[in-house]
Parts: C-alpha cells; structure tokens; sequence
C-alpha cells in the first residue's frame, strides 16, 4: 500500500525538519516533501498530487493565506492544514474560512499533529464514500447503461426523460416481476427531485388501519397506541418522490383520502385538526387492469382519472425476447461479484431454453434463476442442469425432460439410459432439496447406489 504524501512549507529550516521527522517516523509512515516558503510550495502542488499540505502562516515573501487562496484557485485538492507560532483566533478562523481543513498552533506536538491528519483522512474518506454512492445511485438509474435493446424499452426511457423533470403524476403498469419500482426510481433520479427523498410503500401490503397512518401520519393520542407524533410518508417525501405501489390493492375508504390530497396538495395527520401542505410528485404501480377495477366497483372512477395522467406500460419478458440475452450477461456479471464466482456465460441449450420459456415471473424470475443456476453450477459455463426444473422442462413443473433434449445426436441405448438416468437423479436431488437420502428413495434405489452414481456421473448434493 502506497504511503500518503504530505508537503510541508515553512520558511525556518528547523521547523521544517521537526514537521517532517515526526510524518516520516515509524509511527506515522508519511511521504514528506519540503518547501522553503508559498511560492515554491505552490510550484510543488501544482506540479504533483499530495495528500495533505501543511502550511505556516507567517512566512516571507508570500504569507500563508496567500498560499491558501492561490491553492484554492489553482483547484490544489490536498486537505490544507495551517500552523502558526502565534495563538492568533482571528487567523485561525480566516484561514478556515478560505478554505483550509484545519488549524495548528507551534510548537507542533506529535500526538496532536497525527490526529489532524488523521481527523483530515477520516472526512476525506467519508467525501469520497458519499461521492461513490451518489455516482453508484445516478448509474444505477440512469439511461447510459439500460440492460435492453428492445424497442420497447428504449420507447419507455425516452418517456422518462421528457416527464421526469415534471411534477405530473404517472401511473406504471405491468405484471409483477417486470420492474415497475426501477422504472419509478428512474423517473425519481433523474428529475431535480433527485436530491430529495424515493419514498416507496405497497399499498396492498399493509392493513387498512396501519396503511392510513403510515400515509398521513398521526398526533400523539390519536389512538391507543399513539405515545409519539409520527410524520406519515407524504410529509417524509416532501420535495421528492412518494412511490405507490400496487396502488389497485388500497381500501376504497382510503382512496377518497389519496384524491383529496392530489387536488389539495395538503395532508392532515391523524388526530389533527390542521392540514400540511407538501410538494410531492406521485408515481403509482398496479399489476391489475384500474380500467376494469373500476367497471367492477372495486377503483374510484375519479381518483383513476386523476392518477391516470401519464401512463407507462413495461411489456412482460416474454414479449421482447431480445434482451434476454443482454439481461443474462448483466446478472452473471453481477453475482459473479456477490458469490465470487467465475462464471463466464451459459451453454446454447440454456439460452435455447431461456428463449423458449415463457418467464411467467418475468425478470425477477430470470434474475433468480440465474443466481440458482451460478451456485449449483461446478463449471465456467451454466449448463441446463442447473436451471429450476420448470426451465428444465421447458413449459411446466411436472413435465419431464422430453427425449430431443438428449445430447448430440445419440442413437445407442445403453448411452440413452445413462443419459436420463442422470436427468432423472438431478431431478430427485431437486425435489428433495438435496437431500440424498430422500432422493434414492424417490429413485427406488439404495442409499449406497445413489452415491455411487452420483460420483460416477460427476454429480453433487447442490445438483
């Protein structure tokens, strides 16, 4: 591991020699390089990077605070520590008001000096984690790197991009497992609410009593269990993002509530007597059809009116094909690094039968399948036997591995046999969740037999 690297400027000699003999002891292991006064340091920090640049005050020609501004202009990044032999308040506040990271008075105390540096480090480290998971988060939801080519897609995207600076209200359909959520994060992080709160709650995963309060929020004694006033999630999503999903499934009590609180732009928590204003852009989620829920009596007319504004529909896996192959290279890349595996792709069987399956799970169900696939896989390349038996079998559970599934062009018997014998042990040990004793009983064979045959065909209880 690299050392950090610190300059140290001090027009007196001796100082500088103090400064750097206690960077470059044992103890603190720093790179040092000197510089007799801020013209030459400047040089220096312009020329090369440092880490930490640690500065006198007073220092001819060029004091240090005009070391500092010139620093700063020049865009120097180095944490810029000042030291000064005099305990001037003043100084020490100006020079962290233009910029500096930290101040130090002299005589420069060892223990002290290693923990400012030390103290620098830790704040510079957090910037840069912040720094990474802002990045992280934009390229997560960003456009430049969509796992898709399908026309579809693209369409949905360029959809995105033209409304998500705007406060409209969007209604995402599709079935479930095809990413309705991705698709509301999108809208979120790339719009000026990007900084504010993506606040997501499932509508129909809560009860109706516990959902009102959650939305809306709640007075202390607003009920039993009311000892503390609690903000409801329109309050926390305020200049951001609220996300409902599988809005189809909210109490019809409810739904009266929601469209007051579009047309009024107003909550009032419960128990309250007083409404709050907030600024909040509503995305909603449904795998159900709101049109015909409302013909059915089960959705408010107006409130899907209202919803209903900007709709987008994300088409199911089955229906754009073409991305399958994109989306496998994406999930194999991505459990590589979770199960530190290294599995380079999958065989022209398993992308035949991908390609063939009809994905009722849609994207969710691929992504699982491939995670299954890279953990029972022994080998680089993911071969049909690590696939869930329904992929396996290429419509349904049940159905057993047909005959044109054997390898190559086999015509012997005896190869045959061996073949589906194999098939039919992959099978058992999936049924059974490994489990070998269970399995030779499924089999109708010994315990002892299995195990032989397991080795023999190169198998594995994870089969």
């Amino acid at each position: 591991m690299s050392k950090l690297r610190i300059l140290v400027i001090d027009d007196e000699y001796d100082v500088r020699n103090i400064v750097a003999g206690i960077l470059t002891s044992k103890k603190a292991g720093y790179d040092v390089v000197q510089a007799a006064n801020g013209i030459e340091g400047l040089e220096l920090a312009q020329k090369q990077p440092f880490d930490h640049i640690i500065s006198d005050i007073y220092m001819q020609p060029e004091d240090g605070l005009q070391f500092l501004k010139k620093a700063k202009e020049a865009g120097v990044s180095a944490n810029i520590i000042m030291m000064s032999g005099q305990a001037d308040i003043d100084m020490a506040l100006e020079a962290i008001k233009i910029g500096a990271c930290d101040f130090i008075f002299k005589p420069v105390v060892s223990d002290h000096l290693l923990f400012v540096l030390r103290r620098a480090e830790e704040k510079t480290g957090l910037l840069k984690e912040n720094a990474f998971l802002r990045a992280e988060v934009h390229k997560k939801y960003s456009f430049h790197n969509i796992v898709a080519k399908s026309f579809q897609i693209k369409r949905i995207f360029e959809v995105i991009q033209r409304v998500a600076d705007y406060k409209t209200t969007v209604l995402i359909t599709g079935e479930s497992g095809t990413g309705k959520e991705l698709v509301a994060k999108a809208i979120h992080f790339n719009s000026i609410r990007a900084k504010a709160p993506f606040v997501p709650i499932n509508c129909g995963g809560i009860p109706e009593n516990l959902l009102e309060s959650e939305l809306f929020g709640y007075v202390k004694g607003a009920f039993t269990d009311a000892v503390k006033a609690k903000k409801g999630l329109f309050e926390e999503a305020h200049k951001g993002t609220l996300f409902l999903d599988e809005l189809g499934d909210m109490p019809l009590s409810l739904q009266v509530k929601l469209l007051r609180v579009l047309q009024e732009e107003e909550v009032r928590p419960l128990g309250d007597t007083r409404c709050i204003k907030v600024d909040v852009r509503i995305v909603a989620a449904t795998a159900k059809d709101l049109a015909q829920e409302v013909s059915k009596g089960n959705f408010r007319e107006d409130l899907f009116y209202r919803i209903n504004v900007l709709s987008i529909v994300i088409p199911p896996l089955r229906d754009r094909k073409e991305d399958i192959p994109l989306l496998v290279d994406h999930f194999i890349e991505r459990y590589n690094f979770r199960l530190k595996k290294k599995v380079e792709g999958v065989s022209p069987e398993v992308m035949h039968l991908f390609l063939e399956y009809k994905w009722p799970g849609n994207i969710r169900e691929l992504e699982n399948a491939i995670e299954r696939a890279m953990v029972y896989s022994d080998t680089p390349i993911i071969q049909a036997r690590d696939l869930p038996p329904q992929i396996r079998a290429g419509f349904g559970v049940e159905s057993a591995p047909p005959i044109s599934a054997l390898e190559g062009s086999v015509f012997s018997i005896k190869k045959s046999s061996k073949m589906l014998e194999r098939e039919l042990i992959i099978k058992a040990l999936d049924e059974t969740k490994g489990n070998k004793t269970k399995a030779s009983q499924l089999l109708e064979i010994s315990l002892p037999a299995l195990l032989y045959k397991m080795k023999d065909y190169g198998l594995t209880a994870k089969t």
